[in-house]
């Protein structure tokens, strides 16, 4: 689940004064020794100065600042909706100063220079045709919803239509067949890896992204779900016999939905896929990602309580006008101790349809129903969604479901992408070269490879 560390989805800021503050100026935060650069742009808008930030490791382009002043050589911004500012003085063509947000101050120096400032990622792991396996080309039409969905199989030598082929389903956001981020084409790599072992794989585009077409303002994880059993029905009208599903994070969450709801499914790998409540889920995940980020207990402690305190709310509402009460709910509860930024960005991201379903979304339900085989990975150092007491919930569900053939693992030392980490944090995520850990990908296909046609 890729959700949004108040530490490290970095953003800058606006309007300056005096001519020689404009131009483009790159500066590295340090966030726990792993640089994180930021490139400013800034420029005349009259008599007023506008500026973009780029955030390139994390393929953040022209992101726009809210207010910026220059005076008496102090550059002051500041980014409202992250609760990012800014101060720092112009000397000796450098502005050094601080950033801040929340309760997190960093030293940032930034220094003028010329041209584009483009971050070239290494990934060595990104499979390079030409490939010793047939890909295909497909797009296929959702009748529940009518969106068209674009996708790739990937197709071993010597296939037969009984040999296992299996859905992959990417996690939360908008994302590619390749589930693509900061250079990392994790999908792109087990499907090559697989087809070498000759298990076939379908990956496809989100709605409203690469090849497939716009899905709806209110989509929500059940919507997901029925684009992935259009994808099997799909591979099953094509004459395939033995369809998997494999999914990470969210795509972790949809896969036993779509078994649940398609007969078709023949097993499942679930990649660090919630067991838990994912309203304790998120609890867990916001402390963990905090104190990685840096952020103090005493912050923690009152961050977990008002987090608590709108995820009962957005559980228990039942009333006809949602936005207008959680605006006035917000308001009531939480001004004066949120600024009236993070307020507005609070709202925003927990107003739509996906997170009100999402945070009432229970993995029992589906997971206690699932009889067919299961093997569920999960990182030693994933934060987002913590091994112990995910994959041990899964457990329970599949035991509970009467479940005679499935297999939870942790492994060392991995985290939420399946990377080799040092600490599991979001920082590492685009620093790391590796792509997906080789004893991952192994796991997954000796298990696959070991199922019973």
């Amino acid at each position: 689940m890729k959700t949004k560390l108040l530490l490290v989805l970095i953003v800058l800021a606006q309007t300056f004064y005096a001519q020689e503050i404009t131009g483009n100026w790159k500066g590295d935060l340090d966030i726990q020794g792993m640089k994180l650069p930021l490139v400013l742009h800034i420029s005349k808008d009259g008599e007023n100065l506008k500026s973009t930030v780029d955030s390139p490791k994390q393929g953040a382009k022209d992101i726009p600042v809210d207010h910026t002043t220059f005076a008496n050589n102090e550059l002051i911004f500041e980014v409202k909706a992250l609760s990012v500012s800014y101060k720092g003085t112009l000397k000796n063509g450098k502005i050094e100063g601080t950033f801040q947000q929340g309760s997190m101050s960093l030293p940032l120096t930034f220094e003028t220079f010329i041209g584009e400032e483009k971050v070239s990622f290494n990934r060595p792991q990104t499979p390079k045709p030409p490939f010793d396996y047939k890909t295909e080309e497909v797009t296929f039409v959702n009748p529940a919803d009518k969106n068209t969905l674009a996708g790739t199989i990937s197709i071993p030598q010597n296939f037969k239509k009984s040999d296992k082929v299996l859905v992959m389903i990417t996690g939360s956001g908008r994302q590619n067949r390749d589930e693509e981020l900061f250079g990392h084409k994790p999908f792109a790599v087990i499907a090559d890896y697989f087809a070498k072992k000759g298990i076939a794989t379908l990956r496809i585009d989100d709605r409203g992204i690469g090849g497939s077409s716009q899905g709806k303002d209110d989509d929500t994880t059940a919507n997901f779900a029925t684009d992935i059993s259009t994808a099997v029905d799909f591979l099953a009208a094509k004459g395939y016999l033995n369809i998997g599903l494999i999914g990470h994070s969210e795509g972790g969450m949809i896969a036993p939905i779509v078994a649940k709801m398609n007969n078709k499914v023949k097993f499942l790998v679930l990649m660090a896929a919630p067991g838990t409540k994912i309203e304790e889920l998120l609890i867990q995940q916001n402390y963990l990602g905090g104190k990685l980020a840096g952020m103090t207990e005493k912050d923690l402690a009152e961050a977990n309580v008002m987090n608590k305190k709108i995820y009962d709310f957005i559980k228990s509402y039942s009333g006809t006008t949602y936005e207008e009460d959680l605006k006035k709910f917000m308001t009531e509860n939480f001004q004066g101790k949120m600024s009236k930024e993070e307020l507005t960005q609070t709202i925003s991201q927990t107003k739509n349809n996906w997170f009100r379903y999402f945070i009432k979304f229970n993995p029992d339900e589906y997971l206690s129903t699932i009889k067919i085989p299961v093997l569920a990975l999960n990182g030693s150092l994933d934060f987002q969604v913590p091994a112990k007491e995910n994959l041990e919930a899964i457990q329970q569900s599949l035991t509970k479901a009467g479940n005679k053939n499935f297999k939870t693992e942790e492994l060392a030392g991995l985290n939420h992408l399946f990377q080799e980490a040092k600490t599991g944090a979001f920082a590492e995520y685009a620093d790391i070269e590796q792509t997906i850990s080789p004893k991952a990908l192994a796991e997954m296909a000796d298990w696959i490879a070991k199922l019973k046609k």
